[in-house]
């Protein structure tokens, strides 16, 4: 099976960094399964992006901290497409306080959302890939998941845990043909880093060896690797992409 034959889908897909992956995929020749939450208006702006560059693209709709709707989710892009070759677990929400200010609702929400479900819907996908003797998942971590953030002990919990999440998996199916890898993105240009001040601007810049904050196509650059046949023999490893701020 060729690389541009394959079948992606990227959770959190309708916008920022998910939108860079998905339209990075459709580029390649992927059919692209993009996945919104609630709004179904940017999500079908990514799949007309995709379609455009010359791909095959559908948008589904769930919340993929239910584990109900990650078993539908998988059904359904797969008989979309006939198969799902490779998952990108991208959907994250955050819920930021104090741990003495953290309701068990922040907590849960989440853990269930950005660390939950990628276990969900990496068990649905795995039994396509193990059938068909080959996939890819690639779980987006987080520098924070190596240094820590005050203020988000959930969310710093659940990205470290996908790492711990990804070397599990890639030792129990690397004999099978599927490779299980993480990224960890750093500052990456968003909403967020356009509203902070010059000030703060400045010193988070100062972190950084490259001088610069990242671009979501930095990162859905490296997640297409990871996805490739170039990126066969990379299993368990988590790569960083944050311009030097965190070197392990």
């Amino acid at each position: 099976m060729s690389e541009g034959k394959r079948v992606v889908l990227v959770t959190g897909s309708s916008r920022g960094l998910g939108r860079a992956m998905a339209e990075t995929f459709g580029r390649r020749g992927y059919d692209v399964a993009v996945h919104y939450v609630s709004s179904a208006g940017p999500a079908d702006e990514v799949v007309q992006a995709v379609v455009a560059a010359g791909g095959r693209a559908h948008a589904f709709g769930a919340d993929v901290a239910d584990p109900a709707a990650c078993q539908e989710l998988i059904k359904a892009v797969t008989e979309e497409f006939g198969a799902l070759d490779v998952l990108v677990n991208n959907a994250g929400v955050t819920k930021d306080t104090l741990v003495l200010r953290m309701k068990d609702d922040d907590w849960q929400r989440v853990l269930n959302t950005n660390l939950s479900s990628a276990f969900y819907l990496a068990r649905g996908a795995l039994r396509g890939m193990l059938r068909t003797g080959f996939g890819r998942v690639v779980n987006v971590s987080s520098v924070v998941a190596l240094r820590g953030n005050p203020g988000q002990a959930n969310y710093v919990a659940a990205k470290a845990g996908l790492i711990g999440l990804t070397k599990a998996l890639a030792r129990e199916y690397a004999a099978k043909g599927v490779t299980v890898n993480a990224v960890a993105p750093g500052f990456i240009e968003s909403d967020m880093t356009a509203a902070l001040t010059p000030e703060l601007r400045d010193a988070y810049l100062k972190e950084i060896p490259a001088g610069r904050f990242g671009t979501p196509q930095d990162v859905a650059n490296a997640v297409a690797f990871l996805a490739s046949d170039e990126a066969a023999y990379v299993n368990g490893q988590t790569l960083v992409v944050d311009g030097g701020m965190v070197m392990h």
